[in-house]
């Protein structure tokens, strides 16, 4: 056991999780690449759980922070800031919400508890809907709604929350259907729980679900609840903290793949924007933005090193078409997986889009997952200078794929070779 593993045994939460049996600290990073304290190189697949958005010391942000740091750090919000107006400015431009006013705070758990207090605020209700399989943070509040029962630590909560199918295409009553009849009996669903309460406040959901393993629901799902939500006017937070900025590929926000029936009322977003620095922020339209009948600041949210961070990075994102690079590798990348899993009965499904890719493991011959092979998959691809993540609602089964979204060919075909070798190992 390393000093430092024991030093932070001796310090730190229990529960506070640590990947490998053999912890590593990470020391250092260049593009996809990072580096341990003992001199490993690692192929980067999981980029801080998804906050490496970019590139590992990208040059344009390190710039920007740097500079930004020689000027001030802080002021908090109660005095005008230059970069975090600029960056609101252009997330407000390319959120799709009309009208949009933008809150920073310093992560997705504060920014989902900001959506929350803002929907049953202006909706006088604190019934909340939410996804079975979900994950939306570690305060008390998202811990309420949160639909995986590996990170609920309590049932205690301020909030009535109701749980609907759909965040998970494969597994449940419905899993056998087409999408369209499995869309057809979600809104079935949730028009009988609806017809059970009085109208929810909101429903907040993840167009691709993240802890829980990367699953999702056929494209269209949510412009369905919308439109039903609607009815009762109830309102459609998206929770794009982990599916934000193009990682999809196909569309810059999760919710473009349900987007029918337009924007949702709220967008919550993190984790990428920031390429690793503390963001995390609520888009809303003026009205709903504007419903708190009480002051309120962020401390910390919006702070000019971190907005100066993500300045330069989302124009990076943009100017390098990032989103279409996520589209073209992870297209590539997740069809060379498929081919791996054909000839593996361990591997029950490779799913996801763009550089957002799960693979979820079972045992041989049944669909009961397997998290030991899972663990197993880790620490070979660890050992072939791969790191990757895990997840699943079903004792956490699945691999979770998510390099920076500036991931080549090149590395993507060495990080598939590595991953190919772990699972093959897993089922030797």
């Amino acid at each position: 056991m390393s000093d430092l593993y024991s030093r932070h045994r001796r310090v730190m939460p229990d529960w506070l999780a640590l990947y490998y049996d053999d912890p590593i600290e990470i020391t250092h990073g260049e593009g996809r690449y990072v580096w341990d304290s003992d001199g490993n190189r690692y192929l980067d697949f999981f980029g801080g759980i998804l906050t490496t958005m970019t590139a590992h010391a990208l040059p344009e942000v390190t710039k920007a922070v740097s500079e930004q740091a020689g000027r001030i750090l802080h002021s908090s919000t109660l005095y005008l800031n230059r970069p975090m107006v600029e960056l609101a400015e252009r997330i407000a431009q390319v959120s799709g919400i009309p009208d949009a006013r933008v809150f920073f705070t310093t992560s997705g758990t504060e920014a989902n508890d900001t959506a929350l207090l803002l929907a049953t605020t202006y909706r006088h209700s604190n019934t909340v809907l939410a996804m079975r399989n979900s994950y939306h943070g570690r305060s008390f509040s998202t811990v309420g709604i949160t639909g995986n029962r590996t990170w609920s630590p309590t049932s205690l909560s301020p909030l009535q929350t109701l749980y609907v199918h759909g965040g998970v295409r494969t597994r449940g009553p419905f899993a056998h259907l087409d999408d369209r009849a499995f869309i057809d009996a979600c809104v079935a669903d949730l028009k009988d729980v609806l017809g059970h309460t009085r109208p929810p406040a909101a429903l907040i959901a993840e167009p691709i679900q993240g802890v829980g393993g990367f699953t999702s629901p056929p494209d269209g799902l949510y412009a369905h609840f919308r439109e039903l939500l609607a009815e009762r006017g109830t309102l459609w937070i998206s929770d794009e903290v982990q599916t934000g900025w193009g990682r999809t590929g196909d569309h810059f926000w999760g919710w473009g793949a349900h987007a029918a029936s337009g924007p949702p009322d709220i967008v919550t977003f993190a984790k990428g924007i920031g390429n690793g620095a503390s963001i995390g922020g609520v888009i809303a339209r003026a009205e709903l933005m504007n419903c708190l009948d009480a002051n309120s600041i962020s401390t910390f949210g919006g702070t000019q090193l971190t907005m100066a961070a993500g300045l330069a990075n989302l124009a990076y994102l943009l100017d390098h078409d990032l989103q279409g690079n996520a589209r073209r590798v992870g297209g590539l990348l997740i069809e060379r997986l498929r081919a791996v899993a054909a000839q593996l009965p361990g591997v029950r499904e490779v799913r996801g889009r763009g550089l957002m890719i799960g693979v979820e493991l079972v045992k041989p011959g049944t669909d009961e997952a397997d998290p030991q092979a899972a663990a197993a998959v880790l620490e070979a691809a660890r050992a072939g200078g791969l790191l990757i993540g895990k997840g699943g609602g079903h004792d956490t089964s699945a691999l979770r794929i998510a390099p920076p979204l500036s991931l080549t060919v090149a590395e993507a075909e060495e990080g598939a070779a590595v991953l190919e070798a772990a699972l093959r190992s897993a089922y030797a």
